[in-house]
């Protein structure tokens, strides 16, 4: 075999180079976009007051134009969900298993209530609209676990027919958007009912979708309202796992799974990341220096995150995919906040 020459070699290496180097900018211009907006989100909010995460949101709504950009599409998908789970992962460094302990076995049995209820409800309805039932577990498992994750796991376990992508499509769209709105609504109505900071964390932890928008909220209100609906959200994440087990056995007749399609999805990186942080600070491992610094290095990423949402976030999007399958979702959005809010007033689960 003759040797390549160091000429040829050297261009190899460079055009290597080139194309990573070429991901990386793809990658920046959006994120310098996510970062621009969490500046200005976190100067207003300490200037003039009010949660920075709020204005991130609002601020990177008004920007959704962007997120059809090539230049700034990959970047802004980078910090909704890479920069997203980095900030999740270390919010574990704040918390202790004392304070899950504090919560009891009754926010546990709440979310895997919630979730089994809201999956039924779902195939429900869409019988009594007249849609699919594959659409209304879809969605039910969409809304009851975490937003648009759940709806991309559980489609991958579910019948492919020529309505399916759209199912998804439509079910990430409708749940995005209402999962943002809901980050606005629901800590108001945690303040309007004088919820506890534990209550309004199991609230808000157990009724918004997707993860950054709880997460959000509940740190718009207070720090231990963060801390608990952290917690509250990552027990719905976790169902994840056993509810794309069911639906695949549910499914295992006509979903035509083979190979790797059929495989089921481990605990997300992210939550393992955030449990073993936890483990960490609980055990006394981390100098209080190393936490301080994790735990601003989340806020800022949960931030970043939150701005990269709401640009992707297209209100005319949802307008176009038809009255009942978002009729569906807000009635399983409304009956999830009913239940989580019945339990946790009526209930007394979480009060002093």
């Amino acid at each position: 075999m003759t040797p390549q020459p160091p000429t040829s070699t050297l261009a190899t290496h460079w055009t290597r180079l080139h194309r990573r180097l070429g991901r990386y900018g793809g990658i920046s211009r959006g994120l310098l976009l996510c970062v621009t907006i969490a500046l200005a989100a976190t100067f207003i909010a300490d200037h003039y007051g009010g949660p920075a995460l709020l204005y991130a949101l609002l601020f990177g709504t008004a920007l959704n134009f962007l997120s059809d950009e090539g230049g700034c599409r990959r970047g802004v998908d980078f910090a909704s969900r890479t920069v997203l789970r980095l900030g999740v992962a270390l919010l574990g460094a704040r918390i202790t298993l004392e304070q899950i302990g504090q919560l009891g076995f009754g926010p546990l049995f709440l979310v895997m209530g919630a979730v089994a209820f809201v999956i039924l409800a779902g195939l429900v309805l869409a019988r009594v609209l007249g849609l699919r039932k594959e659409l209304g577990l879809l969605t039910g498992g969409a809304v009851g676990i975490c937003g648009a994750s759940a709806a991309l796991a559980l489609s991958a376990v579910m019948p492919r027919t020529g309505a399916s992508e759209r199912n998804t499509i439509v079910t990430v769209i409708g749940v995005t958007v209402l999962s943002t709105v809901a980050m606005v609504v629901y800590p108001l109505i945690a303040v309007a009912v004088a919820l506890t900071d534990t209550q309004a964390g199991i609230l808000l932890g157990g009724t918004i979708h997707d993860v950054a928008q709880a997460v959000g909220a509940g740190y718009m209100l207070s720090e231990p309202t963060g801390d608990t609906a952290t917690v509250v959200k990552l027990l719905r994440v976790a169902m994840l796992v056993p509810v794309v087990v069911i639906f695949a056995w549910f499914f295992r007749e006509s979903s035509g799974l083979r190979g790797s399609k059929g495989r089921i999805p481990m605990l997300p990186g992210f939550l393992v990341g955030f449990i073993l942080l936890v483990m960490a600070n609980s055990a006394g491992v981390l100098p209080e220096l190393v936490t301080q610094s994790m735990a601003a290095m989340s806020g800022w990423c949960l931030v970043i995150a939150i701005a990269a949402l709401g640009v992707k976030t297209s209100i005319h999007e949802l307008a176009e995919v038809g009255w009942k399958p978002v009729t569906l979702m807000v009635i399983e959005t409304v009956l999830l906040l009913m239940l989580i809010i019945s339990i946790v007033v009526i209930g007394g689960l979480g009060a002093d």
